[in-house]
């Protein structure tokens, strides 16, 4: 897997001039030309346009400050909404554009100029964009397994990286920022890559990061308590994921309406809706049959048209019941054949760190799972704890939280691991710069402990301990981290793989 920024191969030049004219700003006839575009100064490639915005965030720095390592990279010229030192202009001879008109709106325009450089990519592939707080990996992967089943040359962006028709990257942010998630959009079309499954983060729509994107299909999963310390409330949470149903990002939507909000966006809305429902007949598609089996489900998908779509599935959790049912959705509506479909659903492949399974020849259950909000957490530990508790065990449930996030998600998230499982075990996550001793006491605070529950706030120790304690017929279950491969403590990132740690500790014990 590669972590270099992906660029297009094809030349690609702008003059000052142009983009001064594409933004409506008083044309200074500079014809300075650039090659590529980018607001990160540590992303910048010799010949780009370095764009110096706001921050993400008002507690981020302009990006005025990292002008100069900009140059350094390579830039040849600076378009930014406030004046940039006569040190960088007269030192290193770098054309600065400077407008004060952009101040309100530059971060929005970060994407509709990288779009614009190069010629609209999203607009020459069949892009899905799927929102929400949960399912959004699982649904896209699903949705690339389809397509690929049915011959397509197929790309994904997420959570876990960049997939170019089976060349992977790895991502920063589950929603690359603007100039780079155009940079891979056009690679795709360079690549002739037909269908792109793309997930879109709440951040990345308030950020202006898919401005310029052009979806085929835009999708809604669900929403549930995740990320407050950005959005502040659930209401603007809500609000940025809606704005992404508008005339201005896509041409239709898919929305499952088992969600609360589901139901909500379904009246707010601006583009052609397909609904879809476990269980409502009234919806687009629905299950028409689910019947649960040692390994998945067996299943009747009912969709438009009357097409029926049966087969067996072999994920777990009902949750991935609505992950497929609406990857298969979109996929029939772009074009996939049911039939294909329908002999796809046995060969499908869950997500990395998804319900992941760790087998090393013990007597009991283990797993790893990236649940890290209240609503995922108690929906993984009710699948498992009924599952367990039907073959006489114990579910035994590892969480922790991460720092520098959500904080009022923590003492919700600890119930949820204390009500939900057998033994609770609470311990870090990724603390990141916060202290983990802290964390733990807010996500404990008020609950009454049961005889074997526990706190460690050492990861590893946790999961040891959670093994040491499982006997024949249990689950162990380790949350929160899924697929990731590190640990941030105070900064500093330290190598930590879940399904790894579990397994040694297992072996340990042998």
């Amino acid at each position: 897997m590669s972590s270099t920024a992906i660029r297009p191969l094809g030349e690609f030049s702008k003059s000052i001039g142009d983009v001064e004219r594409f933004l409506g700003l008083p044309e200074s006839s500079n014809e300075l030309r650039f090659t590529g575009v980018s607001a990160d100064s540590r992303a910048v490639q010799p010949g780009d346009l370095f764009i110096a915005a706001p921050g993400a965030t008002p507690n981020s720095a302009h990006g005025s400050a990292f002008v100069e390592a900009a140059v350094k990279n390579g830039a040849v010229a600076v378009l930014s909404d406030v004046s940039i030192s006569t040190k960088i202009t007269e030192t290193l001879g770098v054309p600065v554009v400077t407008t004060a008109h952009l101040k309100s709106i530059i971060g929005d325009y970060i994407g509709e100029i990288a779009s614009w450089f190069y010629q609209s990519p999203s607009r020459a592939i069949a892009c899905v964009g799927i929102t929400g707080t949960n399912g959004k990996t699982t649904t896209a992967t699903v949705l690339k397994q389809l397509w690929d089943r049915d011959g397509r040359s197929t790309g994904l962006i997420g959570t876990l990286g960049i997939d170019l028709a089976g060349e992977f990257h790895s991502g920063t942010h589950t929603t690359p920022m603007a100039p780079e998630l155009q940079a891979v959009v056009e690679t795709m079309r360079e690549r002739h890559i037909r269908n792109l499954a793309m997930e879109v983060s709440s951040h990345a729509l308030v950020q202006g990061r898919v401005r310029g994107m052009r979806f085929d299909i835009v999708a809604f999963t669900n929403l549930s308590q995740d990320h407050l310390d950005f959005h502040g409330t659930m209401e603007n949470y809500f609000q940025a994921k809606a704005s992404l149903f508008t005339n201005q990002y896509a041409e239709r939507a898919v929305i499952n309406i088992d969600d609360d909000y589901g139901r909500r966006l379904l009246g707010l809305a601006t583009i052609p809706v397909v609904t879809l429902s476990r269980i409502d007949r009234k919806a687009n598609w629905f299950y028409e049959r689910v019947e649960s089996e040692v390994n998945g489900f067996s299943v009747a998908i009912r969709g438009e048209s009357g097409v029926l779509i049966e087969g067996f599935l072999p994920f777990l959790g009902e949750h991935n019941l609505d992950n497929v049912l609406m990857a298969v959705a979109i996929a029939t509506m772009q074009g996939v054949d049911p039939l294909v479909i329908a002999s796809s659903l046995p060969t499908l492949q869950s997500v990395s760190g998804r319900l992941e399974m760790v087998n090393v020849g013990q007597d009991f259950q283990a797993v790893v799972d990236f649940a890290h909000s209240p609503d995922s957490v108690e929906r993984i530990l009710r699948t498992l704890r009924a599952s367990t508790q039907a073959r006489g065990g114990r579910l035994i449930a590892v969480l922790g939280c991460g720092g520098d996030r959500d904080k009022s998600k923590r003492p919700i998230m600890g119930r949820a691991l204390l009500e939900g499982s057998d033994v609770a075990i609470f311990t870090s996550d990724n603390p990141r710069s916060e202290d983990a001793r802290e964390i733990l006491n807010e996500m404990t605070h008020g609950l009454s402990m049961k005889d074997e529950s526990a706190v460690e706030v050492d990861r590893r120790a946790a999961i040891a301990l959670a093994v040491a304690t499982a006997m024949p017929g249990d689950t162990v279950v380790v949350l929160g981290k899924g697929h990731e491969t590190g640990q941030e403590i105070s900064g500093v990132k330290y190598p930590f793989d879940d399904r790894v740690e579990l397994a040694q500790a297992i072996e340990a014990l042998r």
